[in-house]
This record gives structure tokens, sequence and C-alpha cells, in this order.
């Protein structure tokens, strides 16, 4: 999974815990970018950049927890990784419940925490080709006439031209002509294709 162009985002309102972990995630060769506060970070968040967040559980002002609503209610997927003190466990906890990938303890073990942030890169990586291959499928099916929606449905499910053409009452030669356009427009190389891109379109809905 490709992650060269993923950025670590870190929000900490302490100094300190942000210049340790810009040091330690840039020795190892990624992309980092620190923010003060929930609202610094907000102000200048794309939700299409790919890469994933290091978050303080506690912070003066909008508070970690707080900024996870705030990208839930944005619909922003990038995975979150607390970092707590041992008295949050149990908001972090909920956190991951609600949808946070983990959370790390400070003081931190370095290579924990450099794993838990390559393995968040690669989810968020994953994730976004998904996106991309969803925009994709339906860009093409939109350029599908009603009568070549029709021949799908009843194709994927896995139904002969014949019996297609009796349930439209339409020509065997219609729906063989309707059948290879739908092929084409969403450059489907099989059936099989075909049935993985319905699947992943109505997985969307």
């Amino acid at each position: 999974m490709d992650t060269s162009g993923a950025t670590v985002f870190v929000v900490d309102d302490d100094d300190a815990v942000r210049d340790s972990l810009s040091l330690l995630l840039k020795s190892v060769g990624l992309h980092t970018r620190c923010f003060e506060s929930a609202d610094a970070f907000l102000g200048d968040y794309d939700p299409a950049q790919l890469g994933c967040l290091l978050l303080d559980i506690r912070m003066p002002g909008m508070s970690g927890i707080d900024l996870q609503r705030e990208l839930l209610r944005r619909e922003a997927s990038i995975p979150i990784i607390f970092i707590t003190a041992h008295g949050d466990i149990q908001m972090a906890v909920d956190a991951v419940q609600h949808g946070a990938v983990d959370f790390i303890q400070k003081p931190f073990d370095d290579r924990e925490l450099v794993s838990k942030v390559k393995a968040s890169l690669a989810d968020s990586a994953r994730h976004h080709e998904e996106d991309l291959e969803r925009y994709e499928i339906h860009k093409r099916s939109i350029t599908l006439t009603a009568r070549e929606r029709e021949v799908m449905s009843q194709v994927v499910q896995g139904k002969a031209n014949k019996v297609i053409a009796s349930d439209l009452g339409v020509s065997q030669r219609t729906v063989e002509i309707h059948r290879a356009r739908v092929m084409e427009k969403m450059k489907a190389g099989s059936l099989a294709q075909l049935v993985r891109m319905v699947l992943i379109a109505e997985a969307d809905i």
C-alpha cells in the first residue's frame, strides 16, 4: 500500500510533545505537520489529504474528543490515534468505540507508536483507493441508459440473454446489444468484474 504522499497530523497543546513526535516520525521518513490546537487543525485540514491524526485527548478549548465528534459530523474519515495519559484510558476506549483506530499512552514507546502510525496510514491509503474506485464506478454507471441499467441488473443476477429478453419484452438481439454496451461503458472485462462493480455501488447506497 503506497503511503508516500501521506501526512501524519500531530495535534497537541504541549510544545515538547509536538517536537518529540515530529522528530521521531521524520526520523522514520514520515511527513509530519503539527498543530497546537484542534481549531488550528480544523482551519487547515483538507479531507482529501491522505494521512492520519495523532490527537491529544485533553486540550484547552476544543478537546480531542470534541474534534473527533466534529470530524464525524463532517464525515471526514481520517484515522485517529489518541494520545492519552493514564487517567484517560476509559475515555480513549470510548473514543475507539466511536471510530478512533487506536490510542497510545504517555510516555510513548517509540516503536509501538511508529508501528501504529504506519498501520493507520496504510488503512487511510486503502480507504482512499476504495473511495476513488467507488467514485469511478459511479461515473461510469451514470452514463448508462435506463434500459441498459435494467439489462445490467438482470445480467448480474446470472440470467441468460433469452430470459432477460422475455422479462423485458424485447428481442434477444436487443439484449445482446445492451449487454455489450453495458460492459463497454462500465469497462468490465468479464461478468465477474461487472458483478463486483455492482456490489461496490450498492454497498455505497
